[in-house]
């Protein structure tokens, strides 16, 4: 048996693991209490990692839909790529480019050659129509950032280790770690912050897991965070004012925007209390550094662009971006966000058919893309590729989007397994696991405070026909008669590693590898080159950059100043006075918000056995015992929950954690219908998004998002059966 050092690629904590390895197998993954940054931290998900790649549910063989049914039959790559590539090349060729769609999943953004070869395929396709998860639960954040600083990739993020207080809204990380943030065990770290003296405090409609274990809990009234902030950044104006800034522009108009929301005014609508807020805004001023960060429970609700805009104008004007202990941004490996500035990546300002939404870092919203499928016209979707990904669960309202993808003429997607998305596929095309692949945490590298490198092997090798995505991005590319990227050498490029591939003894080591693209990355260091990372495969830690060259030099805005007033964001700021009175108007109802758990993430860990055993085989409605009683419901009662036009019936369990007249559903359930994952289709939750609004009406322009959490649902007592049980 062997013990190879690697690192977990669910999020952004990238947590080591010892993988335990014997003959092409891998027994086991445990934690590596010699990581460099984890340390022999990693949660349940990551070491369980090992049943997911281990599933007898894996697609080990490109699969083809027998016509007429909903069976799959094997096909050779050569049939699948060849009748791919020739029902693709028809209908570009009857309908245009943008006839062919993307769909980009998560996990894609843990695989550096993985995402940067769907991206130069969909670039090569040519079309606008590029949809993914981000306009789920973050591309506020790119398009604030974009705004303000000129590029979606500059983030500021909290310098915990530093930081002598931090505001966390929306956020989880005793459960799921921390997003935009590189922070293996989150909690030690927010417990540090204490031990020093410092403060954490949580602004959320549930006192999370987190919460229990450090900080302070502020309740707040689901999707009114735009109206704390307000609040928030109107007390910091006016009593404690920091006086004309350098390096910013409209701080005059943010400030005439704000005078309109002192605490005393938006408590009703937050139930955060005006006293309370302005003493934590008095503790934020008073400490040395400080940041206030938001998570998904902000970005997902229907202000999450305005709010995310407040919470980096909090951070600018309290003296605290770019300020240790504060709101810093990383350096990462090299320059990112000045070379796709340069090169123009994720700035296309593609825009969509139906709506006229802008593409957000390239992604256009994902709750238009069954309008853009169903609706008849030049430009119209009749085929997408899918890969890791599964819109089915993922987006508003699973009937519709089962509609949409029901009714293309060509449905591809490339997973590990064939999930929901994957049974209404024509084909399913088998990627790799990250226990397969070589890599490096480049995903998180923008979101290291203490930054390092870690180059992983692949642990074992595939045990069927699957493949690397990037090999099956060029195939596909080929089939289909299109470059890569828009490059026509990318033809050349692929018949010279086909013919380098065939020489004896030398073909493999000639022939392209993701580690040769790897080695030209980490030498834009400057720091070391990837022989050097591998001699350290615990992870090899890089030179910390202070803060301070941010401003104005890292920015990227036409006159580097911090743009604390966009025009766009200004405009949709002139509909909060109307939002307010409606929200004053809606004091009683009850809302919904998700949920993460410990054994879950979004859609695709609910096939592993150890996982979903027993009562964690299905989510519940978590409901306070006197909002229950107030509905006719107790412990282990089945409720009917509805919301436009749409039902789900779950049973209930009773907790004293939520606000008043919140509830809490987790998402990424609702399984039955997949085939494909025989484990999770016995799991007996409910898809929470069934629930939420899409179509270009419920899309928040300046993100692309829609409403998937703190919208306001109607809940009843009922007798069976669970489920989803109507759908409109």
């Amino acid at each position: 048996m062997r013990t190879i050092p690697t690192f977990c690629r669910i999020c952004e904590a990238s947590c080591g693991l010892l993988a335990d390895v014997e003959d092409n197998r891998v027994l086991a993954l445990r934690p590596d209490p010699d990581h460099v940054s984890s340390k022999g931290f990693v949660c349940i998900k990551g070491v369980r990692y090992v049943d997911v790649h281990a599933s007898p549910d894996r697609v080990k063989t490109p699969l083809r839909r027998v016509p007429g049914t909903e069976r799959f039959e094997p096909v050779s790559w050569e049939t699948a790529l060849r009748e791919i590539g020739e029902r693709t090349r028809a209908i570009r060729e009857q309908h245009g480019p943008h006839a062919v769609g993307t769909f980009l999943g998560n996990p894609a953004a843990f695989s550096i050659a993985h995402a940067m070869f769907a991206a130069a395929f969909t670039k090569g396709l040519g079309t606008r129509n590029a949809y993914g998860s981000s306009t789920q639960d973050c591309s506020n954040k790119f398009a604030v950032a974009e705004r303000m600083y000129g590029s979606a990739i500059l983030q500021p993020v909290p310098d915990l280790g530093r930081t002598h207080m931090v505001v966390l809204i929306g956020t989880n990380p005793a459960i799921s770690q921390m997003s935009f943030v590189h922070a293996p065990n989150a909690v030690d770290t927010l417990l540090g912050i204490e031990a020093r003296g410092g403060r954490v405090v949580h602004v959320n409609p549930r006192r999370t897991e987190t919460a229990e274990r450090v900080g302070e809990q502020v309740f707040i009234r689901p999707d009114t965070d735009v109206f704390f902030l307000l609040s928030f950044l109107h007390v910091l104006l006016a009593d404690h004012d920091p006086g004309a800034v350098r390096h910013v522009r409209g701080q005059d108009a943010l400030r005439e925007l704000v005078a309109a929301f002192p605490p005393e005014c938006t408590e009703v609508v937050t139930r955060v209390d005006a006293a309370l807020l302005r003493e934590l805004v008095r503790s934020f001023m008073s400490a040395p550094g400080a940041s206030v960060y938001a998570s998904t429970g902000l970005n997902m609700g229907q202000t999450g662009s305005l709010a995310f805009w407040l919470v980096n104008a909090i951070n600018v004007l309290s003296g605290n971006l770019d300020r240790e202990g504060g709101a810093i941004v990383p350096h990462g490996m090299f320059p990112l966000a000045t070379l796709a500035h340069h090169t123009g990546f994720g700035r296309g300002h593609q825009r969509s058919r139906i709506g006229d939404f802008e593409a957000v870092l390239d992604q256009l919203p994902g709750a238009i893309l069954p309008d853009e499928i169903l609706t008849p016209g030049v430009g119209q979707v009749r085929a997408l590729f899918v890969t890791a990904g599964n819109p089915v669960l993922s987006c508003a309202n699973e009937a519709r989007m089962r509609e949409a993808l029901g009714a293309l003429e060509l449905l591809v997607c490339i997973d590990l397994f064939r999930n929901e998305t994957g049974q209404l596929a024509h084909y399913v095309l088998p990627g790799l696991s990250f226990l397969e692949r070589s890599d490096l945490p480049l995903g998180a590298q923008g979101f290291m405070t203490e930054p390092y490198l870690q180059h992983t092997p692949a642990v074992v090798e595939p045990d069927g026909e699957q493949r690397h995505e990037w090999w099956i991005f060029r195939e596909l590319a080929h089939a289909i008669g299109i470059p890569l990227m828009g490059v026509r050498g990318s033809a050349l490029w692929r018949a010279l590693d086909r013919r380098v591939r065939r020489l004896p003894v030398l073909g493999e080591r000639l022939a392209f590898h993701p580690d040769q693209l790897y080695a030209g990355m980490v030498a834009a260091t400057g720091q070391t080159t990837l022989g050097g990372v591998q001699r350290h495969p615990h992870g090899r830690p890089l030179r910390r950059k202070a803060p301070g060259d941010l401003l104005p030099g890292r920015l990227l805005t036409a006159d580097k100043r911090v743009d604390l007033a966009p025009p766009d964001l200004m405009v949709a700021a002139e509909g909060l006075e109307a939002r307010f009175e409606r929200e004053l108007a809606t004091l009683d109802e009850l809302r919904l918000i998700t949920k993460r758990e410990r054994n879950s993430h979004n859609s695709w860990m609910h096939n592993v056995e150890g996982l979903v055993r027993g009562k964690r085989g299905r989510n519940y409605l978590f409901m306070r015992a006197d909002d229950a009683a107030a509905h006719g419901l107790g412990e282990g009662a089945l409720a009917s929950v509805r919301a436009n036009g749409r039902e789900l019936r779950v049973y209930v369990r009773i907790t004293d954690d939520l606000a008043p007249r919140v509830v809490a559903l987790p998402h990424g359930w609702g399984h039955q219908r997949a085939e494909g994952l025989r484990v999770a289709q016995g799991t007996t939750g409910v898809n929470a998004n069934v629930l939420a609004a899409d179509g270009p009406e419920s899309v928040e322009r300046i993100s692309g998002m829609t409403r998937l959490t703190g919208f306001a649902v109607q809940v009843g007592a009922v007798t069976s059966p669970p489920g989803d049980v109507a759908s409109a």
